[in-house]
């Protein structure tokens, strides 16, 4: 199928796809006239990639997941890597939730008064909750 039609049934762009060819992660089987084609298996390629993506992984990270052909070769490990940063993001999230909830609803008459706003000042201004962070993601793979 041409470039055109790739692009319609996928919903990704024309200049998307030429990108992703430039970087290595599809492969066009040739031309006709001016228009690049490719096989239907580029549409599980581009699958592979918008999932990868929507998981955080950077692109050389996905093309690492394809062999020369073009199949899926997948790094469990760093399938695990990743769940475990996304763990990670999901937990501080919520503690964050929690405390921003807390501040909302807090009863004492002002929040320089409330001890758990206090805490959460507190510990944003030591640096910590960015130390928690910056600690996952030092534990990524590449990083």
């Amino acid at each position: 199928m041409d470039i055109a039609e790739v692009a319609k049934r996928t919903g990704v762009p024309a200049s998307t796809l030429r990108y992703y060819e430039k970087k290595g992660l599809i492969a066009s089987t040739g031309r006709q006239g001016i228009r690049r084609r490719f096989a239907d298996g580029v549409l599980d390629q581009l699958a592979l990639i918008s999932l990868g993506q929507a998981a955080g992984l950077s692109l050389d990270e996905i093309r690492a997941m394809f062999t020369p052909g073009g199949e899926p070769n997948i790094d469990r490990q760093l399938l695990l890597n990743k769940a475990d940063e996304i763990d990670a993001l999901i937990k501080r999230l919520k503690a964050m939730s929690h405390g921003l909830r807390h501040a909302a609803a807090c009863p004492a008459p002002s929040h320089a008064e409330c001890p758990t706003f206090k805490k959460l000042l507190k510990a944003a201004a030591s640096g910590a909750i960015e130390r928690r962070w910056k600690s996952a993601e030092l534990k990524r793979p590449g990083k």
